[in-house]
Formats: C-alpha cells, structure tokens, sequence
C-alpha cells in the first residue's frame, strides 16, 4: 500500500491508517495525518479563495483537533465525515472571527458609513449550522456547542452544564454521529 499522495488515498485507506494509528501504529498515524493535511488543505483552498493565507492554519488547528479527539472517531462513520464536519467547524469559527475584527474595525473606521461586515454566505453556513445543531438533543447540542464551537474543554463543558465530564465527550461524541448522518441526509426530519 502506498503512503503518500492524498489523491491516491481512499475512504478505507484513511480509515484503516486511523485505526492503525490508534491502536499504536505510529507510522500509520503519520500516514493518516499527512492524508489528512493534503485534504484538508484541498478543502479549504476550495473555500477560501479569497483568504490563501488562512489555509495553513487552518489546517494546522484542524490536524491539533483531530489528534486531540481522536478518540472520539466512531468506526462505524466514514472517516472523511468526521474531519470534514471538523474543517466546518474550524471554518465557521474563522469567519466568525474576521466578522468580529470586521465589526471592530469598522466601527474605528467610520461608525455611520459601514456596510454590513459579515458576507451573506457566512450568515448561511452559520444559519445551517444551527439548523442541524437545533435537530440535536439539549444535551449533545450543549455538549458540541461548547466544546467545539466556543472552544471550551471537557471540564470546563462540565462545569458550565452540570453535566459530567464522561456525559459531555459521550454528548459530543453521540452528537457529532448524528450531525455527519444529518449532513448525509440519512435522518428524517422529525427525527431525534
């Protein structure tokens, strides 16, 4: 099997590095992070024509939150489901940051002559985003919401929501399985 190319790399390639690489095998896990680095960057160059800076890092927050919620990766998912709902969310972020450094400055700028700071399409992805997130339970809804969305870690999460520590990663976990099947169009709408 060959380890390079992301172009050669499939579904079951990457998964199957994942795996490997969470049972240990280092040079697999390598293989599944540079795979993964050569889509993501794919990704986000699609998307951010505009911003080429921002690729890059990007990319490096979504390789740092992958390995740090590895763990979380259900088998049963395509793995490419998994990271690419990762890239969204690391996107969304991005853009809610600039849209806030946009206010920012505009607002230093020129108060009264300021255009709306925030292009329609980030207001779709985030309107979309919270579309599925609202088809969540409160409690995998809460548990995604801040750990992934407002960056807050498992205790913190904990805190904030009575929840356990134990309850908020099987939250995020459960809910992120249930986000990547709403994405494929595989839950009903009046399903919870």
């Amino acid at each position: 099997m060959s380890w390079h190319g992301a172009n050669k790399v499939s579904e079951h390639e990457l998964r199957e590095r994942l795996l490997d690489g969470l049972t240990g095998d280092g040079r697999a896990y390598r293989a599944f992070l540079q795979a993964t680095s050569d889509l993501l960057r794919s990704y986000f160059r699609r998307r951010l024509t505009g911003l080429p800076d921002e690729v890059e890092d990007l990319v490096q927050e979504c390789l740092l939150a992958i390995h740090n919620k590895r763990q979380t990766y259900d088998p049963d998912l395509p793995v490419t489901a998994w990271l690419y709902a990762i890239a969204r969310y690391k996107l969304v972020d991005l853009m809610r940051r600039r849209e806030r450094h946009e206010r920012r400055t505009d607002s230093l700028d020129d108060e009264h002559a300021r255009e709306p700071s925030a292009p329609e399409h980030d207001e779709m992805a985030e309107r979309d985003v919270n579309v599925l997130l609202s088809r969540l339970p409160n409690r995998q809804r809460s548990a995604i919401v801040h750990t992934k969305i407002e960056g807050l870690s498992v205790a913190e999460t904990a805190r904030r929501t009575g929840m356990s520590e134990s309850a908020v990663k099987v939250g995020v976990h459960r809910g992120l399985k249930a986000l990547a099947k709403l994405i494929r169009g595989e839950t009903s709408r009046g399903e919870k």
